[in-house]
């Protein structure tokens, strides 16, 4: 089957690694890493694992792209799943640190509700024939969340800092989306 090529099964790979980061996030390890402990770093196993895990997802995101880019493999199945793993793989992340405390869930609401509208939105599109392309911006958006996600997980000082940006961001790339296709939402020809 040809739509089972390298990249779609990278992108399949992050909604599968997605409950992995999820479990080991959650994990009730309650020992600290000994050496992280001398610099003030409280993070455990569990973090440890979760943080490595999302951190090979991420990687594939970047990885499948390049390949079907680069090996002139890109088919719907693609343009279907790889956006929904990272979707998937950001959420399971966020929905975790909210469970440990470490992130207020209306961070994460603001974040989510900026991903449904711009799907939203790109489906519209679709269906009109339009294709919305991810912009500069919303590239910058993803790099922005994955860092601060890495940051949140490691329990790194300046997590929360790190993603109310990444959230700034979020909103912000969300708001040129909507001015990019203000047409699209605003056309009354049906």
């Amino acid at each position: 089957m040809a739509a089972m090529n390298l990249p779609n099964l990278l992108s399949f790979s992050r909604v599968f690694l997605a409950p992995l980061v999820m479990v080991f996030l959650t994990m009730k390890i309650n020992i600290g890493v000994f050496p992280l402990e001398k610099l003030g770093v409280d993070v455990s196993y569990g973090d440890i694992l979760a943080g490595i895990v999302f951190i090979i997802a991420a990687l594939t995101d970047t990885a499948d792209g390049y390949i079907a880019r680069k090996k002139g493999i890109v088919t719907n199945l693609g343009k279907f799943i790889d956006p929904l793993a990272d979707k998937i793989l950001v959420i399971a992340a966020l929905i975790s640190l909210v469970e440990l405390q470490r992130l207020p869930a209306w961070i994460v609401v603001v974040i989510i509700s900026r991903d449904m509208m711009v799907t939203g939105l790109r489906m519209v599109a679709s269906a009109e024939g339009i294709v919305i392309a991810a912009s500069r911006l919303g590239k910058w958006k993803t790099v922005s969340q994955i860092v601060a996600i890495c940051l949140m997980i490691f329990n790194f000082p300046g997590g929360l800092v790190a993603m109310w940006f990444a959230m700034i961001m979020t909103v912000w790339s969300g708001v040129d989306y909507l001015i990019r296709g203000k047409n699209i939402i605003f056309n009354t020809n049906t």
